[in-house]
Parts: C-alpha cells; sequence; structure tokens
C-alpha cells in the first residue's frame, strides 16, 4: 500500500490529467473524483457541486448530497438526512497537514452556511441563478423533515495525527454529524483493493445486545449457516448507522418499491408487531467474518463483519422506516438466514446467494447486472479493438473500460516504470471510462435524457434496465459498431463539457454537469426530429468531432442555459429542475436554428440501419466462434456429466440430448458454432435449474 506521500502524487497527477482532459478545474476535478469513489464505497448516493463562497462572510459549502427527502424510506417516515460537503484543496505539488484549527474553520463555515439557509434575509440577497441560493432554498423548504445532518470535509491534505474526531452536536434539534475524508483515509480507500471500508457491527453496543443464534450448519463447514431472530430495534440501529451500504449485493431497487408487500409489511409492524415474526419471511444475508461465545444461554453472536443483506430489503426499509415513525418495535422480530462467506469467496457465492434467494419471485436480469455480459463484452471489446489515429497523432490508442471499479488503476499496480509509461500510452487516462459514466454517456441519447441529472445510481439503473431487456431480445445488436458508437457519444459529451465552459454565460461551479446533459440531449432530440442521426462512426475514425458539429454543441448548450435557469413553477433549486421531465420538455420544444454545416453532416436513418444490420451480422458469426471455444474448452468428459444428469432428472429437449451427444463425443464429432450456441444457453438454463456443472466462460449471454 503506497505512503500518503506516494498516493497523494499519484492522485494530483490524475487529478491534472482529468481537468486538462475535460477542461475543467483542479478543484472540480478533485470534487467528481472523490465524490466518485464515495458513491461507489456508499458514503452517499450522489453528489451534486454547489459552489458558494462569498468574499466576506466566514461561509462556504462546495456541493451537497441531493434532495433529503428523494429516498423511498425518507418519504415513508417523514424524515431525512441532508448531507453538506466542504472542499480544503491543496494546490501545491507538496503534501501538506490539515489541522485540527483548519478542520474545525471548515465546519465552522460549512455550520454557518446551514444557520444562514434558514435566514430569509440571507436567501433574498442571493441570486436566483446562485447555486448557493438553490440549496439554501432546499434547506430551508426541507428543514421541517430533517433529522439528522452529515457534513463532509473533503481535502487532499493529510490530517493531522493529533485529531482524533469531531463529536456529533446538533442545531436547531436535528444531529450533526462530523466525517472527514483525509488523503490517507481515501488512500486507503482506493488502494485496498476494495471498494468499501470495512463493516464491522458490534451486537454488544446495540440495545438487544448480543444476538442468540443456531448454528444450522456442521461446525467444520467451510461456509457456516446461522439462524437468527434479529430484534427491529437492532435492525433499525444497523440500518441507521451503515445505510444502504448492508444491501450493496440486494438484486432488488426495494426503496423505489411501492408494492402491496411493502402495504402489507408496514401494517403488521403498526397494528399487530407481535405477529411480524410469523407473517413475515425474513431476510438472507452474508457476512465475511463472525465472532461468537458460548453462553448460559446458548450461542450468541457478538459480531459480524461486512454483514450483506442479500434479500429482505424491502424487509429491512420497512423496520427502519416504522422506527423513524417512533413505532413500537419491543415486540418486532425478523428471521435471519446468515451465511458467513470467506472475502476470497464472496464475489462469487454471495451474487449466487442473492440469486436463489430470490428466485421465488420473478426477477429482471437488470437486478443481476453488475455481473451481466453486457459489460463483459465491452471489456473485451476495450482490451481489442484499437482506435484509428487522431489527425496530429501517428498513435494507435484503446478505450479502457472499467468493468469493476478501480480496474486501470488495478492493470499498472506491478508494472515496471517502463511497462507503466507503455500502459498510459495504450491507454491514456482520459480514454478510461466506468460503468456509470458508460450509462451517462448512452442515456443522454435517449428521450430520457433527463435521467442521467438524476445521479450517477438512478440512472445506471434505469440503463440496466434497458439494456437488460434488449440484451435478452438479441444480444447481438450489441457488437463492434455498438461499442464504436459508444466511444463516439463519449468524445462529444467531454466536448460538450469544454464547450459549455467556453460559453460567455458560464460561472465557476455554475451547474456545469447539468448544462452538458441537457446540451447533448438537445443535439440528440434536434437529430431525432429531422428524422436523421449522428454520424458516430465518422467520429470514431477521426476520434474527433468537425469544426460544425462544435458549433452546434455550442448553440445546444446556450438553449439548455435558457431553460436550466428559467425553472418551471414549483421549482427554485436548479439541480433539482434539471432532474424533471417537464425542464426536459421544455428544452425540446425550444426552436434553435441549427448550424446548417452540422445537419449537412448528418445521415439518414436508413444508412442507420445498414450500418446496426451490418454490426449485428458479424456480432452472430463472433457468438458462434466463442460459444464454439467454449464448447471445445470444456471438454468431452464435462459434457458427458452433463448430459447423465439431464437424463436423470428429466431435463433437455431431445434436440439438446443429441447435440449433448455430439460434444461428449469429441474430438470424433464436433458441435458447429449454432450447435455450440445451443449449449452454452442450454448451460445457463440448467443452472437455473441446480444443475452442478458450470462453464469456465461468463462471456456468453443467458436466454433461459
Amino acid at each position: 500500500m503506497p505512503t500518503p506521500e506516494e498516493f497523494y502524487e499519484e492522485l494530483f497527477q490524475d487529478i491534472k490529467t482529468t481537468a486538462d482532459a475535460y477542461g475543467i478545474y483542479l478543484e472540480d476535478a478533485f470534487f467528481d473524483i472523490v465524490t466518485d469513489q464515495l458513491i461507489d464505497a456508499g458514503e452517499f448516493d450522489e453528489a451534486e457541486r454547489a459552489f458558494f463562497r462569498p468574499a466576506q462572510g466566514g461561509i462556504r459549502v462546495d456541493g451537497y448530497c441531493g434532495d433529503p427527502l428523494e429516498s423511498a424510506i425518507a418519504q415513508e417516515a417523514g424524515q431525512g438526512t441532508l448531507g453538506l460537503i466542504a472542499l480544503d484543496f491543496n494546490q501545491d505539488t507538496d503534501l501538506t497537514t490539515l489541522t485540527n484549527t483548519d478542520m474545525e474553520a471548515d465546519f465552522r463555515r460549512l455550520e454557518k452556511f446551514l444557520t444562514q439557509s434558514l435566514n430569509a434575509r440571507f436567501r433574498n440577497s442571493l441570486e436566483p441563478t446562485d447555486p448557493g441560493f438553490g440549496l439554501a432554498d432546499l434547506i430551508n423548504t426541507r428543514w421541517e423533515k430533517i433529522s439528522r445532518v452529515r457534513l463532509y470535509l473533503l481535502t487532499n491534505k493529510k490530517l493531522s495525527a493529533r485529531v482524533e474526531g469531531k463529536k456529533a452536536s446538533s442545531i436547531d434539534g436535528r444531529e450533526i454529524v462530523y466525517n472527514v475524508w483525509d488523503i490517507t483515509r481515501f488512500g486507503n480507500l482506493v488502494s485496498s483493493g476494495r471498494e468499501r471500508e470495512r463493516l464491522i457491527i458490534d451486537f454488544n453496543e446495540l440495545p438487544g445486545g448480543s444476538l442468540r443464534a443456531l448454528l444450522a450448519s456442521k461446525p467444520n463447514d467451510r461456509n457456516q449457516v446461522y439462524l437468527a431472530a434479529v430484534p427491529g430495534l437492532d435492525l433499525a440501529y444497523i440500518y441507521d448507522r451503515w445505510g444502504t451500504r448492508l444491501l450493496e449485493q440486494n438484486v432488488r431497487v426495494f426503496l423505489q418499491a411501492r408494492s402491496n408487500v411493502n402495504k402489507g409489511i408496514k401494517r403488521t409492524l403498526e397494528n399487530e408487531p407481535e405477529l411480524f415474526f410469523s407473517f413475515n419471511n425474513g431476510i438472507t444475508a452474508t457476512a465475511e467474518a463472525i465472532t461468537t461465545e458460548i453462553t448460559d444461554e446458548g450461542l450468541v453472536i457478538t459480531g459480524l463483519e461486512n454483514l450483506q443483506i442479500v434479500n429482505g430489503g424491502q424487509t429491512t426499509a420497512s423496520v427502519y422506516a416504522a422506527f423513524k415513525a417512533k413505532h413500537d418495535l419491543s415486540r418486532v422480530y425478523v428471521q435471519m438466514k446468515l451465511s458467513i462467506v470467506s472475502p476470497e469467496a464472496a464475489k462469487e457465492l454471495v451474487p449466487r446467494i442473492s440469486e436463489y434467494a430470490n428466485s421465488q419471485n420473478k426477477v429482471s436480469a437488470a437486478d443481476f447486472f453488475a455481473n451481466h455480459p453486457f459489460h463483459v463484452r465491452i471489456e473485451e471489446f476495450s482490451r481489442r479493438i484499437l482506435a484509428p489515429a487522431k489527425d496530429d497523432s501517428f498513435d494507435l490508442t484503446k478505450w479502457f473500460y472499467e468493468r469493476a471499479r478501480g480496474s486501470y488503476r488495478d492493470a499498472q499496480a506491478y508494472l515496471t516504470p517502463a511497462a507503466k509509461r507503455k500502459f498510459a500510452k495504450e491507454y491514456p487516462k482520459a480514454q478510461s471510462f466506468t460503468k456509470t459514466d458508460l450509462a451517462k454517456y448512452l442515456m443522454v441519447w435517449t428521450d430520457k435524457a433527463y435521467m442521467v441529472n438524476r445521479g450517477a445510481q438512478k440512472n445506471f439503473a434505469e440503463f440496466a434496465k434497458d439494456v437488460a431487456d434488449a440484451w435478452e431480445k438479441n444480444d447481438e445488436q450489441f457488437s463492434e459498431a455498438y461499442f464504436k458508437y459508444l466511444i463516439a457519444k463519449k468524445i462529444i459529451f467531454d466536448l460538450a463539457g469544454k464547450v459549455v465552459q467556453s460559453r460567455d454565460w458560464y460561472e465557476a461551479g455554475g451547474y456545469r454537469s447539468q448544462h452538458v446533459v441537457l446540451a447533448v440531449g438537445a443535439l440528440a432530440n434536434a437529430a431525432r426530429t429531422l428524422g436523421k442521426s449522428v454520424d458516430f462512426l465518422s467520429i470514431w475514425n477521426r476520434q474527433a468531432v468537425t469544426p460544425a458539429f462544435e458549433r452546434a454543441l455550442g448553440q445546444a448548450a446556450d438553449a439548455a442555459h435558457d431553460v436550466l435557469m428559467q425553472p418551471g413553477e414549483g421549482y427554485r433549486n436548479i439541480s433539482e429542475w434539471a432532474k424533471q421531465p417537464k425542464c426536459w420538455n421544455a428544452l425540446k420544444q425550444k426552436n434553435v436554428y441549427w448550424d446548417e454545416g452540422w445537419i449537412s453532416e448528418l445521415i439518414s436513418l436508413e444508412e442507420e440501419r445498414e450500418i446496426k444490420s451490418e454490426g449485428v451480422k458479424d456480432q452472430k458469426e463472433l457468438n458462434g466462434i466463442e460459444a464454439q471455444s467454449i464448447v471445445v474448452e470444456a471438454g468431452a468428459q464435462f459434457w458427458q456429466n452433463v448430459l447423465e444428469w439431464c437424463k436423470k432428472e428429466g431435463e433437455a429437449t431431445d434436440k439438446e440430448r443429441g447435440i449433448l451427444q455430439y460434444a461428449a463425443s469429441m474430438p470424433n464429432k464436433l458441435p458447429s458454432d449454432k450447435q455450440s450456441i445451443i449449449l452454452v444457453d442450454l448451460m445457463a438454463r440448467l443452472r437455473k435449474n441446480g444443475c452442478p456443472y458450470r462453464l469456465k466462460s461468463r462471456r456468453r449471454r443467458s436466454r433461459g
């Protein structure tokens, strides 16, 4: 693990590269890099830039964590958590120390913004287009329904070893919790290779104390299983402390649900709490480590590490909502099946436990999207396809897709300096992107562009659902041409950021990301309205857009600015206005006299269909070749075992058994590419039906 000094140098270089690539300030790049990591880490759900630093007054804010009442839990309980962000960014090349005095001053400025936001005179002194006004108005509007405030100080300085922490306080009856992410803490998060800090639960610190449990497996089993009845109050306390981090592996986006199940759970909690244990299915959970004791009452669990609720998210959320609504939980118990899974096996086993735990209900492919073959295919394209050299360069590069957060960094971790330079030349930092980036680049070209402004996680959830459905219908549409289109859209999106910042009306911290999304969305809508399509392959071939295209982006940015700065009735916070379909519809209705040069570059929809059709054809051939390779690699004995299992369990059709016999006869008989596709799809189906045999490759799709 690198020292704080080494990580500082690495991070600073990353910040500079990002700032140069996207044409943004160093501090903005720092905000984006750190908050992206913390969103992935489950520290908060989203981060909005809201730059406000008046010359006088000892007051400041740099961002916030979205509308405190946006989560379903907050809406049900009538109470939410406000998150405010302050930066303390060091622009020097050498690492400096953040003293206790500095930290206290930073938090005082943030606290002053919070208290001043409740002052009408202060709010009225601000310009309506000022990010500070929008945030202050949001705080004032939501204040009566806010129960907790989290203040975040993000810094690339090293917090002094003399600073042990900062105790929670209160303002106007609301609990204030302080969080400092300095270079050491952030470096540990990034460099550990994990996307989470350790989640440690000490049951002795909870109202119910140590948890009585029953060991349901043999003591020496590799993966131990426990059964327990968790007090409802304990579960609420755990969720109150750790939030959605408990549910990172859960297949359900339960927080947005308003199903009959939720209503039933709610009624039982409110009216018949003593029957909750009998009526509710409880939760299925995993943990990576457990501490137990034998007492006079039998086996008790005293601690868990990295607890994950893989099924029962609705139950957990409902219990917590009841807790926040001050319902009596003293008679509520939640049954729990707990599997202890080692960190090494967690990545493979936890998703499988999650899948099988949810198998009694219909779960879409989007629910299991983290390891969806779509991502595998995009990753494979990104490692294989060379991008054409730009006009001013002879270098052939690639676009690095991070299927797993941090894989760009991990790929270089053990390289020699010379090898690192070679890697950076082949995969420039500005040509790397993540799953949430990908979703952003693609969703902004749909008629739901406003979704991108709702935050990375919400946008990704919507994107995942759409793509999973499309994959099930025909995965061959996700071809090399699709990948090239994707990169072209990234090129356009990145340029839009530079165009926005170059406009006369733009001010630092002035809703840059919202402008970019709406500008690209406006351009996409214009092409659709004209019955045309952008020539994405030409952009791929040039690795750049034309001057006419850039002029059109400027026009789109101006149109977006006009709509963004004039929120519709009932909206005063511009960031929240940008998330609304009403804002998007207002932009679509705006009259823009588009650059004639740009219009002339658009291609017909027929040309577009031909390009995609050719891509589908090529992908079909690749799928067959890939499937055949997988079948051969598995070997004849593997297929003989599968065939015998199918006969025993009554699985597979006569046709499929015939192809299995072919595969079991290798090398005398070799299944064709079409037959190989059938076999790979069969294995995906058999897996769901309990077949113990698994193909090593996960590249193929499942239609079963």
